[in-house]
């Protein structure tokens, strides 16, 4: 299935969704997710950058996209590895048996989906300003994280290890 479908499906079923792609199990496949929804973030700051660009002379908006760009594309990546790693290991201290790759993938998927209202917020930011929009949209992204990343998780937590 298409992940545009998956990531709409995401938002009504992600436990079947995230078991459903556990049938593929290709790292380079969730680095993709990894690498798409840091891009994804990246453009949605792209609005606030604007913004700040605009109000304040002190930075141009080169030096923030750039600036942006490297945080997004090139240490967020790393760093979410870093966390699925933390998240394996502090699952494995309390279930054993739980796999990495579904705890990475788990992880990746949830960023990848709420990249999604996280493009609404670049928006709201960009427009709007700082304000109660933009602390409503913001605590949306993170209830979508945090939701999608539980569930994947508890999928995580039933899922079989995988014979190396």
């Amino acid at each position: 299935m298409a992940v545009s479908s998956d990531i709409l499906r995401s938002f009504r079923a992600p436990r079947a969704v995230v078991r459903g792609l556990l049938g593929d199990r290709r790292e380079a496949r969730i680095l993709v997710y990894l690498m798409a929804a840091c891009a994804l973030i990246f453009v949605a700051q792209w609005p606030r950058l604007a913004r700040e660009a605009h109000l304040s002379d002190a930075v141009p908006l080169d030096a923030l996209m750039s600036g942006a760009l490297f945080a997004w594309l090139f240490v967020a990546p790393l760093a979410f590895y870093g966390l699925g790693g933390l998240l394996t290991l502090v699952l494995r201290i309390a279930r054993s048996g739980v796999e990495g790759f579904a705890v990475r993938l788990a992880l990746f998927w949830a960023l990848l989906v709420a990249s999604i209202p996280a493009l609404l917020y670049g928006l709201v930011l960009g427009f709007i300003g700082p304000g109660i929009e933009a602390t409503l949209t913001g605590a949306l992204v993170v209830a979508t994280f945090s939701v999608l990343l539980v569930a994947g998780l508890r999928v995580a937590l039933e899922a079989p290890v995988a014979d190396a």
